[in-house]
């Protein structure tokens, strides 16, 4: 499950799918505890929970009562996706109250709102406090205009220890249109045929049976569940809403019917059949 904790970032990056208007708000503290309840009493078995924003670090709730909601009293394991830009003792605190129950933290460096130098600074102290049996993975987004820098970008996080994933720019109605220039730098970048765990380059599997929406779904900030984020893009998918207590996942797996899939959470989660991901 991918959570939208809040829509509030304190990033505004030039080449961010999410438009101004939907990156503000975020859930009341009895909104937060109606998703707790959710999450411990109407949620059955184990589930990863993977929180994203927004920026989860800038709504104050995320490490105030979040966090350790779920780790109290819920059994399920906790992911994030964060920029780093939080203070080194909320990273540290995050990393102390997650402890047993952490499995991947991805955190996307924004070479337009940071440096590379605080960044890994950052990264590595978070590697050194977190649970070490959870893996943190550098994510960036392969803007044209950061290609140049990203061949040393990746040296330098391999240098720390960590690993660099890629993203292919995406826009509004699909994927970037690099030049053939930039297409040969990604391509040096990625490999020609990257796994879904190695590069995101926002693939098609229309037509492969996907088990979003039975074993995955998006939950926004409001409380409305999606079978994935292709599909509330387009007004398919939806499972109804966690806080009105009208949650219903599918109970089979359909075919895709989307030209591409922005995102890689489903393929490394094996939810897409047939795939090549290792």
């Amino acid at each position: 499950m991918e959570w939208q904790v809040c829509g509030i970032c304190n990033y505004d990056c030039s080449y961010c799918i999410q438009s101004k208007k939907y990156r503000v708000g975020h859930p009341s503290p009895d909104e937060v505890e109606k998703f707790l309840d959710f999450f411990q009493y109407k949620l059955p078995g184990s589930w990863e929970i993977k929180m994203t924003g927004g920026e989860p670090f800038a709504f104050k709730d995320y490490l105030g009562r979040i966090i350790p909601g779920l780790i109290a009293d819920t059994p399920h394991r906790l992911s994030t996706l964060t920029n780093l830009s939080a203070p080194p003792r909320s990273l540290q605190r995050f990393a102390e109250l997650t402890m047993g129950r952490l499995e991947i933290v991805s955190a996307s460096l924004h070479l337009e709102s940071t440096t590379l130098d605080e960044f890994l600074e950052r990264a590595t102290l978070l590697r050194r406090c977190m649970d070490p049996a959870a893996r943190l993975v550098i994510n960036t987004v392969l803007a044209p205009e950061q290609l140049a820098v990203m061949s040393e970008v990746k040296r330098r996080v391999e240098a720390a220890g960590l690993k660099l994933f890629p993203q292919w720019m995406k826009v509004k109605n699909g994927r970037h249109d690099y030049t053939p220039q930039e297409t040969a730098q990604i391509i040096e970048l990625t490999s020609h045929n990257p796994t879904p765990k190695e590069a995101n380059l926002s693939p098609s599997y229309k037509g492969h049976l996907c088990w979003t929406g039975v074993e995955y779904l998006v939950l926004m900030q409001n409380g409305d569940a999606w079978s994935c984020r292709t599909a509330k893009r387009h007004g398919d998918g939806f499972l109804g809403n966690v806080l009105n207590g009208d949650l219903h996942l599918r109970t089979a797996p359909l075919p895709c019917a989307y030209d591409i899939c922005p995102c890689t959470v489903p393929a490394n989660r094996g939810m897409i059949e047939g795939l090549r991901v290792s």
